[in-house]
């Protein structure tokens, strides 16, 4: 079924927002009281399924889950408002776990498979490229799925980039480091029209914050 009208706004306690594309199905729910946003990529063909980021709230993630073979959770990094349900979840699923390896102390179950900067991790028959962008912790990690024919490119930014800038820095160093890799892993190699789904709030796209990298670098956040 068709879901023209997915726009990615998602509440607390309200109903995921689902998109078919084609090959992939993308259903984004918001949970806890940081609203972090967590997404379930299910492959058509196969009916297998990696969940983003299993931040909070286990019951309604496993509902989002539902009869979706659930094979990996990826955690985009390591802070704990991304990965309080990842024991539940886990546990509930067998599902393999996924991280960048500075991140993975932090996490509370061992990750089963520590991915770097240019590794792939599959759902099913799609493949989705590892991005690492270094700043907002030192193991961010960005997904990207590059869809067949006109579906477009799409990327999982967990708390790198957002609507408006960049994720929250702690130093200068670590700002230039961010904005940095996401100007040239991000921007610099990806088109305008990649829809963006950062880790809290709303969507974006490639295009509409491209005009605005200078004025990040120039506030320093």
């Amino acid at each position: 079924m068709s879901t023209p009208t997915y726009t990615g706004d998602v509440a607390v306690g309200g109903p995921a927002d689902v998109r078919e594309l084609p090959g992939l199905t993308v259903s984004k729910v918001a949970v806890s009281e940081m609203a972090n946003n967590a997404y379930l990529l299910r492959c058509t063909a196969t009916g297998q399924g990696l969940l983003v980021d299993a931040a909070d709230e286990p019951e309604v993630l496993l509902a989002l889950v539902g009869d979706t073979d659930l094979r990996t959770v990826v955690t985009t990094h390591g802070h704990w408002d991304h990965h309080r349900a990842l024991p539940d979840v886990v546990t509930a699923t067998g599902a393999a776990t996924v991280a960048h390896p500075l991140d993975a102390p932090a996490l509370p179950v061992p990750v089963t498979r520590p991915v770097e900067h240019g590794d792939a991790v599959t759902v099913g028959e799609q493949v989705l490229e590892i991005v690492h962008l270094r700043g907002h912790t030192p193991g961010s990690i960005a997904l990207v799925w590059r869809g067949p024919g006109d579906a477009g490119v799409h990327l999982f930014t967990g708390d790198s980039l957002f609507p408006g800038g960049v994720g929250r820095t702690w130093s200068a160093e670590d700002f230039a480091s961010l904005v940095d890799d996401v100007e040239q892993r991000l921007f610099a190699v990806l088109p305008d029209g990649t829809w963006v789904y950062p880790g809290h709030g709303a969507d974006t796209t490639l295009g509409a914050e491209r005009p605005h990298l200078p004025e990040w670098r120039e506030r320093g956040w």
